[in-house]
């Protein structure tokens, strides 16, 4: 088999183009709540906290130039190691408001599930004529 073909037959696998569309629909769903994280709740936190900027929470690791601005930009495009922790808390809160929001997507989902009704049993089979016949006779001879 050609690997075009082989590729061919792989990609059209419903598990593929499944996994497809979840991929994107993820880098989506990451963007909203990215944009949940820094345009909503953050602004809220800073409210509440004192105007609580996590993004410029970094650590220099080396000297910073004379006049060079404090904030996290500034000091990277000064060529200033930095240890940036604001960033990775912000990102810590992302896939933690992310993770959230995707077991109450699945719990709901599961409990959606949970409540479809049961298909109704089968019918039981109908007896093949040959015992049909059979158990006629029998009951005739009973007789």
């Amino acid at each position: 088999m050609s690997m075009l073909k082989e590729f061919k037959e792989f990609a059209v696998k419903g598990n593929v183009i499944d996994l497809a569309v979840g991929v994107i629909i993820g880098g989506a769903f990451g963007k909203i709540v990215t944009s949940m994280v820094e345009d909503i709740i953050m602004p809220i936190v800073g409210a509440i906290f004192g105007s609580l900027d996590f993004s410029n929470l970094f650590l220099a690791l080396g000297k910073v130039p004379e006049g060079t601005a404090p904030t996290l930009a500034a000091v990277k495009a000064a060529g200033v190691p930095v240890f940036a922790y604001g960033s990775f808390i912000t990102v810590a809160l992302n896939f933690t408001i992310m993770a959230f929001i995707i077991f109450m997507m699945v719990k709901q989902i599961n409990r959606l599930k949970r409540e479809a009704p049961p298909p109704p049993p089968a019918p039981p089979a109908a007896d093949p004529e040959d015992i049909v016949l059979l158990r006629e006779i029998r009951d005739s001879l009973k007789k």
